[in-house]
């Protein structure tokens, strides 16, 4: 189907007074006629759009049929001018639908039977015949597509000879113009918000922002600069980074947070501001350890509220006056990527909450299946630990009392344990830590630690040490763990023991 953004109705042609009322679905004028009335305008348009919007006129009063031409911008095919049709598509991937195929295959295609074409977009009822031609420049690659949809039967052949004509004239005017349109700034503010809400993870995201920053602003170097955990830069450089970019990456990494914060906070208590790019001025404290990298133009937006917020930063090595509303689209995508982490910061802390204790904030069962799955046979530990005498402390205290002792316990043992090792609760009283060692005896000092760790608050616990042998599954592991342990709650409890194989 054709595509292209919404435009007003015209009023289907009329012939002029005296003149027979045509009786088919196209007016009976000769096709040289239509060509000629084309190759006339195209001339005088002094732009691509101009150039398809002649083409879309003289066609529209020419012929009842929707009409569309769509020429490739970036990565879709965005349609330029269009009539007949009350509806129709601003723009589709380049390989959706008849004329996404057409583009691709390079082929005129005349479609008899649109209901039984798999990739047509209706845009009409009742169409009848469809006549797409690949819009070329003079070298022979597409860059759009003519489209034609009629409500009633045509001669379909010689339509397709004129409308391969037309083409031809429109590909070589729009050649003669530079070639197809630019992307806009809007359009690129655009691509790059739906790739924000795409993106998965903090890192992912705030790369993509400094790449949309530097795109929609035209300077080439950027940098999304937190002022969390006291002020870090975060958005990795361009996959080739340019001389400027890199050494702004350096300067922040060498200042340190401090002055990451500050620049963070100049951004928010001034707000959206920028340059004009003229030598010899003073620079604003903050902003200077980007002028030493050799910053020569600045825009900078905040980003989010403060202080939990940070900024986005563009710059550029010459001297150039930003235009106002690019500064505004920069706020625009400013306010996206803070709309964008802000979800990616609920879902964290939703994830956080469905696979956590919400006594303990520690693991529980689906996070450990998961991590003891992937447990390294001879270099995992598994430690069960219980808690000695629990029953009676909810006996005799109160279950509110044995809940912040099992809170107490829990910071107590996850204080104790190395980095890299990690601890579960898996039930009531019952807590898992999985640790990663190069021999048995490890893994008993890891368990005499969380034991000491326990007396030091008042409490006492047994532990039961297993190392995962090759060929053994985890589930096994475990089991001679919780063996282990019941062996030392026979013994007195308060103490460690390491599993027979």
């Amino acid at each position: 189907g054709a595509a292209g953004p919404e435009l007003p109705l015209q009023r289907p042609w009329s012939p002029p007074a005296g003149e027979a009322q045509p009786t088919g679905n196209d007016v009976p004028l000769d096709h040289e006629r239509i060509i000629g009335d084309i190759a006339a305008r195209l001339p005088m348009a002094t732009s691509a759009a101009a150039a398809c919007h002649s083409v879309a006129d003289v066609l529209g009063r020419h012929t009842r049929a929707m009409v569309a031409v769509l020429l490739r911008v970036h990565d879709r095919l965005r349609c330029m001018a269009a009539t007949g049709s009350w509806h129709v598509f601003s723009s589709l991937p380049a390989g959706t639908g008849v004329i996404g195929r057409v583009y691709a295959s390079g082929r005129a295609e005349i479609i008899t039977d649109v209901e039984k074409d798999p990739d047509y977009l209706p845009l009409g009822p009742d169409v009848a015949v469809e006549i797409c031609t690949p819009i070329t420049n003079p070298s022979g690659q597409p860059i759009g597509v003519l489209n034609l949809e009629w409500a009633a039967p045509i001669d379909a052949d010689r339509w397709a000879v004129t409308v391969g004509q037309i083409a031809d004239l429109l590909g070589d005017r729009i050649a003669q113009l530079n070639g197809p349109p630019a992307e806009s700034r809007s359009e690129k503010l655009l691509r790059h918000a739906v790739a924000l809400t795409s993106a998965t993870s903090e890192e992912e995201l705030m790369a993509e922002a400094v790449d949309a920053a530097r795109d929609v602003s035209g300077l080439s170097a950027g940098v999304f600069i937190s002022s969390g955990a006291g002020g870090r830069t975060a958005g990795r450089p361009a996959a080739l980074p340019g001389e400027l970019e890199s050494r702004i990456f350096a300067r922040l990494a060498d200042a340190g947070p401090v002055i990451l914060a500050e620049l963070v906070s100049l951004a928010h208590r001034q707000g959206a501001c920028y340059t004009l790019g003229e030598s010899g001025h003073p620079v604003l404290p903050g902003y200077d350890v980007l002028v030493e990298a050799g910053a020569r133009t600045l825009i900078a937006v905040p980003v989010g509220p403060s202080p939990t917020g940070g900024a986005l930063v563009v710059a550029d090595e010459r001297l150039l006056r930003p235009d106002p509303t690019v500064v505004n689209l920069m706020e625009l995508l400013a306010a996206q990527t803070w709309a964008c982490l802000d979800r990616l910061h609920s879902l964290a802390k939703l994830h956080e909450q469905a696979i956590s204790d919400p006594l303990t904030g520690l693991r529980h069962h689906g996070p450990f299946g998961e991590r003891i799955a992937a447990a390294t046979p001879d270099r995992t530990a598994l430690l069960a630990i219980d808690v000695d005498g629990f029953k009676n402390v909810n006996d005799t205290y109160g279950h509110e009392v044995g809940d912040r002792v099992l809170v107490r316990l829990a910071r107590a043992m996850e204080g104790a344990l190395r980095h890299g090792d990690e601890l579960y609760r898996v039930g009531g009283d019952e807590f898992v830590a999985v640790v990663e060692v190069l021999r048995p005896e490890e893994a008993l000092g890891v368990a005499e630690r969380l034991a000491r760790a326990a007396r030091k608050i008042g409490q006492t616990i047994s532990v039961g040490v297993a190392v995962q042998h090759d060929g053994e599954s985890a589930k096994e592991t475990l089991r001679r763990a919780d063996t282990a342990l019941y062996e030392v709650k026979r013994q007195g409890r308060d103490g460690v023991r390491l599993a027979a194989p």
